[in-house]
């Protein structure tokens, strides 16, 4: 029988792994300090690179004296913009696409450098410490120029970033125009203006990479730190004019990426240019300083956010005008990605108009770069914005919520600005958070605090996000697996673990769709010599993506598995059932035939697989997300308590609840860890972190001593709650990456603002510290005192 007539021969056994806490798999190996990351590779007469950098925001480059440096034993080589640049062939990043018009980006700086941190030439030496020693070297003859580092001052400045953008203006769009006669005539209004600062990824893990060039076979092979190994493979290849077969890349482990390490960035271009000038492996290892300084900046964003509400509560019309930094060399094309921020911004509600309109500026500072959400300043300035409106019509922030969030019976349903949202009920993990968290026991207690003096408060936060990330190059996912002569399983996938375990997640699946014991089952990611193409680990998407694709080839593989054991027991496959790692005679056990015994017949005794009946145990299969599920609506709500000390400014957290939705959950387990460390990260940009500089483009938070992130000391248990409302793809799953990080900056401030009501204070400028607090309180005290 061939292999088209069994494609829905059998049935998919039922589950077994998905939906349980199977333990990861990745585990053992990260635990015992047996993980490999990049700087773990070493190869034969391998060279280290050290980036000579600029000191100043902004300055011409006159001259670069190398002869010092390529003095000193053990330097090989120096590499400026002239020996590097003009290597470049293509450079455009698969995630906007080849005919997106993109901001300039060299690899080394040419002519003049545009922040505090531009490379400026590539120095490599023997060993890391003779490099570090030796960038000391390099005379480069800089002339400081005026540079502008406050991007809200940007448009009208006389310094240009790039000469060829006036104004500084990268881009900008605008929706609808604002409905002026709804503002006007509405029952309230409330508006805010809205500062989040600069806060960035902090990957445990720095970038860096190995590269190794073999001239006689003309072939590159990259060790990268990277949440997409296959495009990474595919940049390099265009970069330097390669056949892309021609070039492997290689991710094992990765300490985090949180979207930093979604496309190559200039230093990756320089190392890989580079590459095929050394005479030996080429090894660059960002230290930390390097990376707070120059790996990009996230969120920084400026605007003033409106809602109109009718008598009832009830939302009439929204509008965001904001403004955001994407420094001197965004990656990739920053215009069309930022107006994400403002189609999302009605968020889950029942918003009936919505307009926004937005403006990207260059400033002399590190380049914006993508971080879990890059479109989270909606979500922050909407709930920000609602418990203003709520404190303003007098009422509890949890009823004007109430009043407008969108219910499960109102879907599908299509935002003001155009979103489809379907397979979402918002309004159900609100409640879900409320019930949790004992809403009136709250208010009881808060109102016996206050009594005593102290100032405890409660904020909330509810959001929809597109998961799944279904377009473009994401839009489609590879798989193959494998059944070995033993009878055990390899699952192969582009991968691999950046801290989402990828690793666990496709096991599980694996074993589900064949009916295997997840014993059996192995899975190997991340080697792009091996791996089907993938568009990695970024958007969401992995979940949704990899469950398609397995099921995909697990559908091919099942039935040729199913076949051939029909052949063996005498029976029509359409009799098999494929559990415990066996194939059965339905409804007859002592008919059964093991996996092993599968594969030995397919690869010892071919001779014994009747015709028609394939013996190939192996299937590939690529995943396409049909139009109807290009997008996974998963959705959540936050709550969060507080304490603040009205004297010192600190901030207390003492609760922390999320309700989720991400349909049917894979691996709970995996799910919590998704949210509880994105919440975390959301947890230190409402409180602690900021990428900041002085007026002159001199970064000011270059080290974990000006740069502070959440410890556990700083953070409560995180509380879960689930619901699971199944999305339109594959096993109903949707991504859960980047939830965390969205919902509990907004979350957090307004427990804040809520804890400090009785002050009259509200905290609109990130991030909110305890000098930030401080102020605020003193600054509403003369306010009323003058008011007196």
């Amino acid at each position: 029988m061939a292999d088209t007539a069994l494609e829905t021969a059998t049935a998919a056994p039922p589950s077994r792994y998905a939906g349980t806490r199977v333990a990861r798999v990745e585990d053992t190996r990260l635990l015992t300090g047996n993980g490999t990351f990049v700087d773990d590779v070493v190869r034969p007469g391998m060279l280290h690179a050290c980036f000579v950098r600029s000191p100043f925001a902004r300055a011409k480059v006159n001259s670069i004296d190398t002869s010092a440096a390529l003095a000193l034993p053990g330097v090989i080589a120096v590499f400026t913009a002239a020996d590097l640049n003009p290597d470049v062939r293509e450079a455009w990043h698969a995630v906007a696409g080849k005919d997106m018009p993109d901001t300039p980006r060299p690899p080394l700086a040419e002519d003049e450098v545009k922040f505090v941190g531009d490379p400026v030439a590539l120095l490599i030496a023997e060993n890391r410490y003779l490099a570090e020693d030796a960038i000391e070297l390099v005379d480069v003859d800089y002339e400081p120029l005026p540079a502008i580092a406050d991007f809200t001052k940007a448009q009208t400045s006389d310094v240009l970033v790039h000469a060829e953008y006036a104004n500084n203006q990268a881009g900008g769009m605008g929706g609808a125009p604002p409905d002026e006669e709804t503002f006007s005539s509405a029952a309230h209004v409330a508006k805010a203006h809205i500062y989040q600062q600069s806060y960035v990824p902090v990957p445990i893990e720095t970038r860096g990479m190995v590269v190794e060039w073999q001239a006689a076979p003309g072939e590159l092979t990259v060790w990268a730190s990277t949440q997409t190994p296959h495009e990474l493979r595919a940049f390099t290849a265009r970069l330097l004019g390669l056949s892309a077969q021609k070039v492997r890349v290689i991710m094992r482990d990765t300490g985090g990426g949180f979207g930093q390490k979604v496309v190559p960035m200039r230093e990756d271009m320089c190392i890989l240019l580079a590459s095929r000038k050394v005479p030996g492996p080429l090894k660059w290892i960002e230290d930390r300083r390097e990376n707070l300084m120059t790996a990009g900046q996230a969120r920084h964003v400026d605007g003033d956010v409106r809602m109109a509400f009718d008598d009832e509560g009830n939302i009439l019309a929204a509008d965001i005008d904001f403004v955001q930094d994407i420094g001197a060399y965004p990656t990739p094309y920053p215009v069309l990605t930022t107006a994400a921020i403002g189609m999302f911004f009605p968020g889950p509600y029942r918003v009936p108009k919505c307009s926004f309109n937005y403006q990207t500026v260059f400033s002399n500072t590190a380049g914006l770069a993508a971080y879990r959400g890059p479109w989270q300043y909606e979500t922050l300035s909407r709930e920000i914005l609602l418990d203003i409106g709520a404190r303003q019509m007098g009422l509890d922030p949890v009823e004007l919520r109430r009043r407008n969030i969108l219910r499960g019976d109102e879907m599908p349903y299509f935002n003001p600005n155009g979103m489809p949202y379907d397979h979402v009920a918002p309004a159900d993990t609100f409640e879900q958070a409320v019930k949790i968290l004992d809403h009136e026991g709250f208010r009881k207690e808060q109102r016996e605090a206050l009594e005593q003096g102290r100032y405890i408060g409660l904020g909330f936060s509810a959001y929809i996000e597109p998961t799944g990330a279904a377009t473009g190059n994401l839009g489609s996912e590879g798989c193959t697996i494998r059944m070995e002569p033993t009878g055990k399983i390899n699952v192969y996938v582009n991968g691999g673990s950046t801290g989402n375990s990828i690793e666990t997640t496709v096991v599980q699946l694996t074993a589900d769709a064949l009916g295997a014991d997840i014993e059996d089952v192995s899975t190997i990611q991340g080697d792009t010599a091996v791996t089907p193409y993938g568009a990695g680990t970024q958007g969401s998407r992995s979940g949704p993506m990899t469950a398609g694709a397995v099921n995909e080839a697990g559908t091919i593989l099942r039935d040729r598995l199913a076949a051939l054991a029909a052949s063996m027991l005498s029976v029509e496959p359409s009799e098999i059932e494929l559990a415990n790692s066996k194939a059965v005679v339905r409804g007859d056990d002592t008919k059964s035939v093991t996996f092993a015994d599968l594969a030995y017949r397919a690869h010892y005794e071919p001779g014994m697989v009747p015709p028609g009946t394939s013996a190939t145990l192996e299937a590939t299969a690529r995943f396409v997300s049909p139009p109807t599920a290009m997008i996974h609506w998963a959705n959540a709500t936050h709550a969060c308590t507080c304490e603040v000390d009205v004297v010192t400014g600190q901030v207390t957290l003492t609760r922390y609840i999320v309700s989720e939705d991400v349909g049917p959950m894979i691996n709970p387990n995996i799910v919590e860890g998704q949210i509880a460390g994105g919440t975390v990260q959301g947890i230190g940009g409402a409180l602690l972190e900021n990428q900041a500089y002085d007026d002159d483009g001199n970064p000011l938070s270059s080290t974990f001593v000006d740069y502070l992130l959440p410890t556990a000391a700083d953070v409560p248990t995180i509380e879960h709650g689930h619901v699971e409302i199944p999305g339109p793809g594959v096993g109903g799953y949707k991504g859960c990456g980047e939830g965390g990080a969205i919902g509990s900056p907004p979350a957090v401030i307004n427990a804040i603002n809520d804890a400090l009501a009785p002050l009259g204070v509200t905290i609109t400028s990130l991030p909110a510290t305890p000098a930030t607090i401080v102020a605020a309180i003193e600054a509403a005290q003369n306010n009323e005192n003058r008011g007196q």
